[in-house]
């Protein structure tokens, strides 16, 4: 049987609260071959980017569900760097100057730099392409957790967001090395105090349990293999310098590595010199060969993109035969991906609209769907995207630092998951966020344009096709006829009758056609504030 939580807000207490729909689902990962329409589009759009614009509907409406999820599964390049906002830089970076390749900076200036660092990555997301490559940034720095203040180098903070650029769409494998080497990481979790005296196991401990086997009912490393993981990689050191990774031959172990049964037994004979650095690859080709790994990601690959609860049959029907796909691709992350987003499970009626927004997905999302501007000018328009990280963050998603190396709480925090994106602190920041950018003033210098964003739907003058065409774009749950006259009738033609259509329709054509006039803006804006500051607060919008 799957479960699926449906969330309702308790409008007088903001609590949320759960009613258990109980349904079966017996779908699996064959190839979907249903009806590929609006619904179906929008939902591959919504899980795959953060927001979807009016524009990314028209330009994928001409697209088969192959096209789609090819286009969404193009890597992209890698972004300009982030620069100097900040002012005084006594390295020597002037302003809108980039700051990756300077010398490291005092306790101050360093807070600066990653404060520049998290705003830019933010805007990475708010200005992304029709890809899911932002999404699988974020995605695996949930996974290979680094937290900014305890690596406190930005510039290493920088290059660890490359490396997860670089390998989002690419092998895992190759991903799991890359980010074992990275100096972000080796600060992180102690590697880079990984000696042949005094072996630490921090990172050996988190690569078995929580980047690789995990810690499910069939993972059993045992506690020697995380010992003779830390051997392994021992003598891995960082240039801060030259803000690279190093091998330290004479701090690696060169001896013998023994493992478990649960690794089959496998050893890995100590090396001399710079060979011992390769010790690496014998570990992760170890480690790669248990299915576990396999499966393991792709739990995480689903509940990220499809839905929290994992059942008996989801895992018998989705996730092992996915795992199979994974492990004979070699671990290729955009084959695995592709079977899933053209799977019939991923478009089962019952796995759309059943996630809660994350912080990321609600605040990012909300600035894409209506196109909100922002500044040209580097230092204005950092500011802008450090409103929109700073949201996030109130609302527990402070991308750059989950609070603790397993990620945010509600990608794996049973049984609660999602749901604990939504309490009694983060609803009413969600609303005053939404409800201050669709106000007159906006919010912290942004405000959404609800003229320019009601002139990208089709039918714009019609109030019907308006209100329709807007709960399409903004929401994943279907409302009932009660709620769209609601939004007709009360707010866009202030209560009068119900066949009164022209009154809008007069209304928009006249400030079309005089777009300078005041009152004819006024009389037109007021309503739209209202129709999409109600439409926000409901709490279908916090559904994805």
């Amino acid at each position: 049987m799957d479960r699926r939580q449906f969330l309702t807000l308790s409008p007088d207490r903001h609590q949320t609260r759960t009613a258990t729909a109980i349904a079966r689902t017996a779908t699996g990962i064959t190839p979907y071959t249903g009806a590929w329409d609006t619904l179906q589009r929008i939902h591959l759009l919504k899980r795959t980017l953060f927001g979807v614009t009016p524009a990314n509907v028209n330009a994928f409406s001409s697209l088969s569900m192959q096209q789609a999820v090819d286009t969404l599964l193009t890597a992209q390049p890698d972004p300009l760097p982030p620069v100097n906002n900040y002012g005084i830089d006594d390295t020597g970076v002037t302003p809108g100057a980039t700051w990756v390749k300077a010398p490291l900076g005092d306790e101050m200036l360093e807070r600066k730099r990653i404060a520049s660092y998290k705003a830019w990555w933010t805007g990475q997301m708010i200005n992304q392409q029709a890809s899911i490559h932002e999404k699988m940034v974020l995605f695996w720095h949930n996974h290979f957790v680094t937290e900014t203040g305890m690596v406190n180098d930005s510039r290493f903070l920088y290059q660890y967001n490359l490396t997860l650029r670089q390998h989002a769409l690419g092998n895992f494998k190759a991903l799991t090395k890359a980010i074992t080497l990275d100096p972000a990481m080796l600060v992180y979790l102690n590697g880079y105090l990984n000696s042949k005296g005094a072996a630490d196991e921090n990172y050996a401990r988190e690569l078995h349990e929580l980047f690789t086997v995990g810690k499910g009912p069939d993972s059993h490393y045992t506690e020697d293999d995380v010992r003779a993981t830390a051997r392994v990689l021992t003598g891995f050191r960082v240039d801060r310098a030259n803000i690279v990774s190093l091998f330290d031959t004479t701090q690696h172990d060169l001896g013998n590595k023994e493992f478990s049964g649960f690794y089959l037994n496998k050893v890995i004979s100590g090396k001399t010199g710079q060979e011992g650095a390769k010790e690496l690859d014998d570990l992760l080709t170890i480690i790669f060969l248990q299915p576990e790994v396999a499966k393991f990601i792709c739990r995480k690959l689903y509940r990220f993109f499809v839905y929290y609860d994992i059942d008996a049959a989801t895992e018998q029907n989705v996730i092992t035969p996915l795992a199979d796909i994974f492990r004979s691709s070699g671990y290729d992350i955009k084959v695995t991906l592709n079977a899933l987003f053209t799977s019939e499970h991923f478009f089962d009626p019952l796995n759309m609209a059943c996630l809660i927004k994350s912080p990321a997905d609600f605040c990012v999302g909300i600035c894409r769907e209506y196109g909100i501007p922002f500044p040209s000018d580097y230092t204005n328009q950092y500011k802008a995207w450090a409103v929109v990280h700073d949201r996030a963050a109130a609302m527990l998603q402070d991308f750059g630092d989950p609070p603790l190396v397993a990620g945010w709480d509600a990608y794996y925090q049973a049984p609660a998951f999602h749901e604990l994106w939504i309490n009694t602190d983060t609803l009413p920041k969600r609303n005053r966020f939404s409800d201050g950018l669709v106000s007159a003033g906006g919010f912290n210098g942004l405000r959404i344009d609800t003229l320019a964003f009601a002139s990208r739907l089709p039918h714009p003058e019609d109030p019907v096709a308006l209100v329709n065409d807007s709960l399409d774009i903004l929401y994943r749950v279907g409302v009932s006829d009660t709620v769209k006259g609601f939004l007709k009738n009360k707010i866009l033609l202030s209560d009068q009758s119900p066949d009164s259509n022209y009154y809008w329709t007069q209304a928009w054509n006249a400030w079309k056609a005089s777009p300078t006039d005041a009152s004819l803006k006024d009389n037109v804006e007021s309503r739209l504030q209202a129709l999409y500051k109600y439409i926000m607060d409901l709490s279908e919008y916090q559904l994805s």
